[in-house]
């Protein structure tokens, strides 16, 4: 199994563990869903629905695969799904903290680009 298929699989199991956990909570004005788009290689778990009498669209984590690395564009958990995924084995020069600046980027342990 190439690299960009593992870690396709990978995020796929993560998300789906946080958006499984979440449903079990169950809302009924809010649906929690892991968004997967395997071809354009975003992963993203949404919440959908009403909150407070106020329309909730937002994702708790996005993440996607560009040029070879994982790109964390979003994350508000509290673990943080980069070090999930340096548990699982993804070496940190894979990772990319996309929701830091470009210009910060170099001073994380991860990688700039």
């Amino acid at each position: 199994m190439d690299k960009l298929t593992k870690y396709r699989d990978l995020i796929k199991k993560l998300l789906s563990e946080y958006v499984d956990l979440d449903n079990r909570r169950p809302n009924p004005d809010v649906e929690h869903l892991l968004i997967a788009d395997d071809e354009r290689g975003h992963y993203i778990w949404l919440n959908l629905g009403w909150a407070n009498g106020e329309r909730l669209n937002s994702s708790t984590i996005h993440v996607r695969l560009k040029n070879g690395k994982i790109w964390i564009e979003e994350d508000w958990t509290d673990i943080g799904i980069a070090n999930q995924l340096i548990e699982a084995g993804v070496p940190k020069e894979d990772i990319v903290l996309a929701l830091h600046a470009p210009e910060m980027r170099p001073y994380t342990e991860f990688a700039a680009a």
